[in-house]
């Protein structure tokens, strides 16, 4: 199986590396893609050096599979070229997740739709992708009327640059800026740019994305995206409204069962999800379980997961394992 991952010097793509090594993935040969600026460089990997080529000569590699986390530009320009070559494309940006000729795809909830004519993949955005591992199964059971959410995203998101800004901020050196603002000891509730409606790019990915992995456009959906100072991972405060009546005792049972998920969620010894937790995991952890009182059928949780794995790189990954042992490829 011959992989590559454009995108190999950046966040994600490391992780992705490491994640493709931890998973026992049939890589046959590695192909590390990167800007022209990276090009030349050697990137390790289960044991072997490969130097970084660029886009044309990986595609005259003919890999089987292409991991995309280059950005939405980079994948609009190269991903129809990989899958004109014959190369599967799983891509991490937002640029083919609407696009309705594209599978949007978490394994655990939809993979079953795949089929060996979809070569270029969509991986969804990483907040939406926690939210709907732990909606998809309560929907299956009481049907989602409404969902508020807001996030709080670790800095990671943003990438290496917002890292550095936070690092240089705890250090007191000025340096380049990810962020209008400082971010260390602040919150800043602007992550992506602003739409004409008032909401953030982040925020409607949100919306549209749970939308069209649950299969359900009538699901309301509002969201409020904010960036903290944090590198664990995302947490994300939910307030779901559901058609049918609910046991906050089963809610816990249907999670518990549910792939992927880890329930953390006993008060008395203070048990919740924190980002502290999920720093390295693959799980989306869940908890804070309890009925909302101000109105029927409704349900607050609160949801954490590091969004460079199972947020990116772990869910990419899956959605190559599935295909192989599906013989999609």
């Amino acid at each position: 199986m011959k992989v590559a991952v454009v995108g190999a010097t950046g966040l994600v793509g490391e992780v992705m590396l490491r994640v493709l090594k931890e998973r026992n993935f049939p890589v046959s040969e590695l192909i590390p893609v990167a800007s022209e600026r990276s090009i030349g460089k050697l990137i390790s990997y289960n044991g072997k050096d490969y130097k970084v080529v660029g886009m044309q000569d990986a595609i005259d590699m003919k890999p089987n599979i292409a991991l995309f986390s280059a950005g939405g530009n980079t994948s609009l320009e190269w991903a129809p070229k990989f899958a004109q070559a014959g190369i599967t494309v799983i891509d991490n940006s937002s640029a083919w997740r609407m696009d309705q000729t594209k599978q949007l795809v978490v394994p655990e909830i939809n993979a079953h739709r795949l089929t060996p004519t979809d070569k270029i993949i969509a991986n969804p955005n990483c907040s939406t992708i926690q939210m709907v591992m732990a909606l998809a199964p309560l929907h299956d059971t009481y049907k989602i009327k409404r969902i508020v959410v807001s996030t709080y995203q670790s800095i990671t998101g943003t990438g290496v640059k917002a890292v550095k800004q936070l690092e240089n901020e705890m250090a007191g050196i000025k340096g380049e800026m990810a962020y209008p603002y400082p971010i260390h000891q602040n919150a800043i509730p602007h992550c992506d740019v602003f739409e004409e409606n008032g909401y953030t790019k982040e925020e409607m990915k949100l919306v549209r994305e749970t939308q069209k992995i649950l299969d359900d456009r009538s699901i309301a959906i509002t969201a409020t995206a904010v960036r903290i100072p944090t590198t664990g991972g995302h947490s994300e405060s939910v307030n779901v409204e559901f058609e049918h009546e609910f046991d906050v005792s089963d809610v816990r049972r249907i999670l518990n069962d549910s792939p992927g998920i880890i329930v953390q969620d006993n008060i008395n010894v203070n048990t919740y999800p924190m980002p502290i937790y999920a720093n390295g995991k693959d799980d989306v952890f869940v908890g804070r379980l309890r009925r909302d009182g101000s109105q029927p059928n409704t349900l607050n949780m609160w949801i954490v997961s590091d969004n460079l794995r199972k947020g990116a790189a772990t869910n990419t990954i899956q959605i190559a394992e599935y295909l192989v042992s599906k013989n999609l490829l």
